[in-house]
């Protein structure tokens, strides 16, 4: 069975529990605008005819192709970070990379592998629905897991002390990387890339070039990872929020792109020319596509930001335990400085009273003179 026809009936009563969708009587003609604005290009497929047969589980999964472009990135990418790991473990023995970040890396290249080489990557141009999919892996499970790994920590603790000085901490501490890294442009930068690119020419464009479509991921995933450094707050950065306005950043990123997926998911028109012509014998029309392309958008988004907020407050309630504890020893430490001092004192006071007691010679004449 085609992997829609089990997916869609799931997401289609979601979408029907929310009423606020068809709530929003501008949502329509903004999609309609959009629509009309992006129609006129020529249909062609970037990556080919449309497949014969629709997608399944199995062939999402299973039918990988190794474009060379992406899997020499992504070798390229692990082959470092595993050098990398392996030079900061023997320099450090007693202050090794953590292993959860190793993880971290492996999962985000793996969800950028499974976005671009497998069989998610043959069905992208022919349906919506599985070109989001790609999306949702580089924007909200690869940037994030990459940034989980804190590579500039790693490029700060294998460079050495000259580099750091002469090429590393100036790129940090440079005006340029003070504004991009600055939270609300952050926050907007990523917000205008998914606008931009779903209601614009672009997004028509990188489904008839491939050139353009390699782009566009390389763009989605720049402004992600920019968005996400702050959030996540594990490597240094210019600015740093505190844990309360870490929540507050991203539940407005997921408000915002829950509102991006109710403009899809109100259009009453296709919005890209493009999957309008595909040619194809199976699976949904193409407006039914697009509804299940906003669904997906749509949960998959709340469902990952809401679990990116409960990290993040499970990351506040650690930050506070460990707090805690520090002052808990520096109040032990000055605790038993304080009763060391008492005991100090109680000698010296009964030192002085026995002294009394048995009369001292030295004080006697210096009394009597």
């Amino acid at each position: 069975m085609a992997i829609h026809a089990r997916v869609r009936p799931v997401l289609a009563a979601a979408v029907r529990g929310h009423g606020a969708a068809r709530a929003l009587g501008a949502l329509p003609i903004a999609a309609t605008t959009a629509s009309t604005w992006l129609a006129g290009a020529v249909p062609a497929l970037a990556h080919g005819p449309a497949p014969d047969v629709p997608p399944t589980a199995a062939t999402l999964l299973l039918g990988w192709t190794f474009e060379p472009l992406p899997t020499l990135g992504l070798a390229v990418a692990a082959g470092w970070w595993w050098w990398a790991v392996r030079r900061v473990d023997a320099a450090h023995p007693g202050n090794p990379v953590p292993r959860s970040r190793s993880v971290a890396f492996g999962l985000g290249l793996l969800a950028i592998a499974f976005a671009l080489l497998s069989g998610i990557e043959r069905y992208d141009t022919t349906l919506f629905s599985v070109h989001m999919v790609q999306h949702v892996l580089l924007v909200l499970v690869a940037a994030p897991l990459l940034a989980l790994a804190a590579p500039v920590i790693l490029v700060l603790r294998i460079a050495s002390p000259g580099t750091r000085r002469r090429w590393i901490l100036p790129v940090l501490h440079s005006r340029v990387m003070r504004v991009l890294a600055f939270p609300v442009v952050a926050w907007i930068v990523f917000a205008g890339v998914m606008w931009v690119a779903h209601f614009s020419p672009l997004f028509d464009a990188a489904l008839e070039d491939p050139v353009v479509h390699d782009l566009e991921h390389a763009l989605f995933l720049g402004a992600a990872l920019l968005f996400w450094w702050p959030a996540v707050a594990r490597d240094p950065a210019p600015w740093r929020m505190a844990h309360p306005a870490r929540i507050g950043y991203t539940f407005l990123q997921m408000a915002q792109n829950t509102f991006l997926a109710v403009v899809i998911l109100g259009a009453t028109t296709v919005l890209y020319p493009h999957y309008a012509t595909v040619t194809r014998s199976w699976g949904p029309t193409p407006l039914e596509d697009q509804q299940l392309a906003a669904g997906i958008m749509w949960i998959a988004g709340d469902l990952i930001f809401l679990t990116a907020i409960l990290g993040i407050v499970w990351s506040w309630m650690r930050a506070d335990a460990r707090e805690s504890a520090r002052e808990d020893r520096r109040a032990t430490v000055e605790l038993a400085d304080i009763r060391v001092r008492e005991r100090q004192l109680a000698a010296r006071l009964t030192d002085e009273r026995l002294s009394r007691e048995r009369g001292d010679p030295q004080s006697g004449s210096g009394a009597a003179r």
